[in-house]
């Protein structure tokens, strides 16, 4: 069997969302999010569930942390909760915010496991929803900034990896032209690419940020959960197929993170529902970053077809298709693919996988396991794929999985369950799954087993 392997100073990681894990959203000054708002409407999360208590991280940080430790982890990627940092969007800062995550950082760094953090994970205050119409406002990109800054001043002493806006998609897009995720509202297509746009000048204004205010030199980034693509299979023209097919397909969010330009043909496309920018904005959008953070899960399989108008065609996946819990199509190809297609046309950026993981039905044993077989064969097999993309000259400097624990996911509330740890929401408590062994001994032979 082939041994699949990584480099030695390679990041392994895990990780969570403030929203997702942390409860206690009344507590200590924090004022409500959007996604509070979006949990208080009837009908829009599955079983009328809420983000009120989730996994109760806030007061459980410590036991937390030593399942970190016991998983044998080196990062933990988590996120700040806007709504406690600056309560109103803008303004004063809550200590009270401060020392709750002064306290997990500390804790971490106690134990040797390094702060990952991501700035925006999609809870923004509500206020800034309801006073500029959140992201579709230039105004917020202003004040992510601002926020930005506060958090870097703070933290940065301990602090050496940035992770600026997760998943810009989430909160724009599904949120307004699908009206499933936070903080809806139906919108016209050329206000869906305003906030887009708005987005990522968010992003690249934090970035100049974060340099300017970082008491030690940072490392920055941005997570995308960017539309991968894998050929059907290896051919020169299928691959070729699912390069110019992923290339066409990220046009929108990850050209202009990464060159600071969008392309010609994307925006005469787009007609009268193009944004609205400059190219001075276009030029903070672009700032360089030191890696990017990509969110993967699954991808749409790629057939060259010369006869088509783009070249290649889209291959529908037969109803019994191995799928995940989501429905989502189980494609481990793709990951590779990600990861090389980006070596070749961004210069070969380091990469960060922020997050890979599998929703799985799992169900407890009568002595109280979590046999995961599904969710541990998902992780061996992006696992190969990573390692044969390091092997294959990508820069990957580190894999976080996707998630340390059971959490809040979103619009399905808790009834999918994403972690290599299972939550009991009845009491909390914290039980390693096969998956979670599994992936601790990765961990601590660093290679695919």
């Amino acid at each position: 069997m082939s041994i699949y392997t990584f480099p030695n100073k390679f990041i392994w990681g895990s990780a969570t969302a403030s929203y997702q894990v942390e409860g206690a959203i009344k507590e200590d000054g924090r004022k409500p999010s959007t996604w509070d708002a979006f949990c208080d409407i009837p009908g829009k999360i599955e079983n009328g569930d809420t983000g009120e208590h989730a996994c109760d991280h806030y007061h459980r940080y410590k036991e937390d942390v030593q399942l970190m430790k016991q998983i044998g982890l080196h990062a933990y990627r988590f996120s700040i909760a806007w709504p406690r940092i600056i309560p109103d969007g803008s303004g004063s800062v809550n200590q009270k915010g401060i020392d709750f995550y002064d306290r997990l950082i500390d804790e971490l760094l106690k134990n040797d496991i390094t702060p990952y953090i991501t700035l925006f994970h999609w809870d923004l205050p509500q206020i800034l929803e309801d006073t500029y119409g959140g992201w579709r406002s230039k105004e917020v990109s202003r004040l992510f900034a601002n926020y930005a800054s506060e958090v870097v001043k703070r933290f940065s002493d301990r602090v050496q990896h940035w992770m600026t806006i997760n998943e810009i998609m989430c909160f724009t897009i599904f949120a307004h032209r699908d009206d499933i995720f936070a903080p809806g509202k139906l919108e016209s297509n050329q206000v869906i690419n305003q906030t887009v746009h708005n987005a990522m000048l968010g992003h690249g204004l934090a970035v100049e940020a974060i340099r300017h205010h970082a008491h030690k030199r940072p490392q920055i980034g941005i997570v995308e959960n960017l539309v991968p693509t894998w050929p059907i299979y290896d051919t020169q023209e299928h691959i070729a197929a699912a390069k110019q097919a992923w290339t066409d397909m990220n046009q929108q969010r990850l050209f202009p993170l990464l060159t600071g330009k969008y392309d010609e043909k994307y925006l005469k496309d787009l007609g009268a529902d193009a944004p609205e920018f400059t190219p001075e904005e276009m030029s903070i959008i672009g700032a360089p970053c030191d890696f990017i953070g990509y969110n993967y899960y699954f991808a749409d399989a790629i057939r060259s077809c010369p006869d088509s108008e783009k070249g290649y065609e889209i291959l529908p996946f037969p109803e019994k298709y191995a799928k995940s819990d989501m429905g989502w199509p189980i494609t481990p190809k793709a990951l590779y693919y990600s990861l090389k297609f980006t070596k070749e046309v961004f210069n070969n950026i380091p990469v960060y996988v922020t997050e890979n993981g599998m929703a799985a039905h799992d169900s407890v044993t009568e002595s109280g396991e979590v046999l995961d077989i599904d969710r541990k064969e998902y992780l061996r097999t992006h696992l190969e794929m990573t390692s044969q993309a390091i092997k294959d000259g990508c820069d990957v400097r580190g894999y976080f999985v996707w998630s340390l624990m059971d959490n809040f996911e979103w619009s399905f509330g808790y009834s999918k369950r994403f972690g290599i740890t299972r939550v009991d929401y009845d009491t909390m408590k914290r039980t390693l799954k096969l998956s979670g062994d599994y992936f601790s001994r990765v961990v601590k032979e660093n290679r695919v087993l």
